[in-house]
């Protein structure tokens, strides 16, 4: 059985250093599918190779098909979105510009975009109370709010979600991982990266600890959270 997203041997170096080392790992469709690590682990640089932003060498299938030398703005149209570490919103452009660009490789007319609209309103009603509002008046939480709506108008098969609860009050976070756990719920498959390890693995199918670049763990998100070695270094004071 193929994988939604099979990633093979995945490696990203900066010159002498080797940021990802021979990467492989695979999210089946519907899944949540976490990678957690300390900073300096590689992860964002993962997701930014995933998405076609960071140059790299082995394989990334999606569905099958390798995206080798697919730019970044044609894996958005194959289905992969990115909602980026620090959100990435554009701040002189409203809210509804910035979901609106986020739908720019959709061919659907205005009037069903409309519709879109308005169920990322109905899943996000801070944004509906804010659509005419510069993006870079919105509180931090709204931005990220903002961020995975732009995502999901670009009607993704695979949600790429880099650290979603950085820099977050915990009501927002609580908040950020209830809609994670809709939009799993509505089917959407999420490869997810979170410093916040406890509640990450609590809601994953799976998930993979990356280490300097290599993968060294991997198992159910239960197992992970039940493992004296993920419990030590990366759950501390935020297991309850």
């Amino acid at each position: 059985m193929s994988h939604l997203l099979d990633i093979k041997n995945l490696a990203v170096s900066y010159g002498a250093v080797n940021a990802l080392k021979q990467v492989s790992l695979h999210v089946d469709s519907h899944e949540i599918v976490t990678i957690i690590g300390g900073n300096g682990a590689g992860k964002s640089t993962m997701m930014r190779a995933l998405s076609g932003i960071e140059k790299s060498t082995g394989q990334v299938l999606l569905d099958g098909r390798d995206l080798a030398g697919v730019p970044a703005h044609r894996r958005v149209g194959l289905g992969i979105a990115h909602v980026p570490e620090g959100r990435q919103v554009f701040p002189d452009q409203t809210v509804q510009d910035n979901l609106m660009l986020g739908a720019f490789l959709r061919k659907e007319s205005p009037a069903e975009l409309a519709d879109e609209l308005d169920a990322c309103f109905a899943m996000f009603p801070r944004l509906r109370e804010r659509r005419n509002q510069y993006a870079g008046t919105l509180s931090g939480g709204e931005q990220q709010m903002l961020a995975i709506c732009r995502a999901l108008m670009s009607r993704p098969r695979i949600l790429l979600l880099d650290e979603p609860s950085l820099g977050l009050a915990p009501l927002i976070v609580a908040e950020i991982f209830r809609i994670i756990r809709t939009l799993k719920e509505q089917g959407m498959t999420i490869l997810l990266v979170e410093q916040m390890a406890n509640q990450a693995l609590a809601i994953s199918d799976r998930a993979y600890v990356l280490e300097v670049g290599s993968i060294v763990m991997e198992g159910t998100g239960q197992e992970l959270l039940a493992s004296d070695r993920v419990r030590e270094a990366y759950l501390g004071k935020h297991r309850s």
